[in-house]
C-alpha cells in the first residue's frame, strides 16, 4: 500500500515539513506502524480481554 497521500495529508494539516532527505524514513516507519496495526486490528477481541484498570489521579501530599 502506497502511504504517501496519508503522509502528505497528515504533515500538512499539522504543518510539518518533511524534507526530500526524510521522506524514504518516514515512508518506511509509517509502513511499519501500519503492518503492525493490521496484525492487532486482526485478533479477536471479548470483553474478557478489556482492561479493568482506571486511573484514578491522587492529590500530592502537602510539604513532599
Amino acid at each position: 500500500m502506497d502511504h504517501r497521500a496519508t503522509i502528505e495529508a497528515t504533515a500538512a494539516l499539522l504543518g510539518l515539513e518533511i524534507t526530500a532527505e526524510q521522506r524514504p524514513g518516514v515512508l518506511l516507519y509509517f509502513g511499519l506502524a501500519a503492518a503492525m496495526a493490521r496484525k492487532l486490528e486482526d485478533m479477536p477481541l471479548t470483553t474478557a480481554d478489556e482492561s479493568g484498570n482506571v486511573f484514578v489521579p491522587v492529590t500530592p501530599e502537602a510539604g513532599t
